[in-house]
């Protein structure tokens, strides 16, 4: 019995198990779901990924790329003149308007470090990928604080259904950044 190769198996159970989990959360999935999803035999799940939680890691990992790679793409945070508070808040204003089921299932699999420790290295990654890129702009730890900030508003709206205020975000940013440098050696 010859092995049929499958290069992208490991992706589709990957994008498989975002999907179960987009569907019917964190507590739908196992790896039947996810072979079944993805339509592949169940040891093909257990051979990409032992646990659930080495899945997790890999859809959290790929979910976290909806706000990381639209800052990248921004290309504003380069430029000297930026309005770092203004852009953040125009860039988190367009990622929580588009799709919706995308941005909370990228909260639900990020949340989820709460009760699983194998998470919060990945968790973390998006919060330190994201103050590196705005580093440079403020300092360390305002960065840090802008991105808490965002992290509050984000789940406030998520939580609530309310409306994302654009405006109200780059005020609150803007205050933020406003103390950069003026504690920069602080750790927090």
């Amino acid at each position: 019995m010859s092995r049929r190769y499958d290069p992208e198996r490991r992706q589709r159970i990957i994008d498989a198990a975002i999907r179960v989990v987009g569907r019917g959360g964190i507590a739908g999935l196992s790896h039947r779901t996810v072979a079944t999803e993805a339509d592949v035999p169940l040891g093909s799940t257990t051979y990409h990924f032992a646990s659930l939680d080495e899945l997790l890691i890999a859809a959290l990992r790929q979910a976290n790329e909806g706000f990381a790679a639209a800052v990248r793409e921004s290309g504003a945070f380069v430029e000297p003149r930026c309005d770092v508070a203004g852009e953040l808040a125009r860039l988190t204003g367009e990622w929580l308007a588009g799709d919706r089921a995308g941005v909370e299932l990228e909260y639900e699999l990020y949340l989820a470090a709460l009760r699983r420790p194998a998470l919060r290295p990945v968790a973390a990654e998006w919060c330190s990928g994201l103050t590196e890129v705005l580093a440079p702009r403020t300092d360390p730890v305002t960065a840090r604080a802008l991105v808490a900030l965002l992290d509050g508003i984000c789940l406030q709206v998520l939580l609530t259904g309310a409306v994302y205020d654009e405006a109200y975000a780059r005020e609150m940013l803007a205050r933020v950044a406003s103390g950069s440098r003026a504690g920069a050696g602080a750790e927090v």
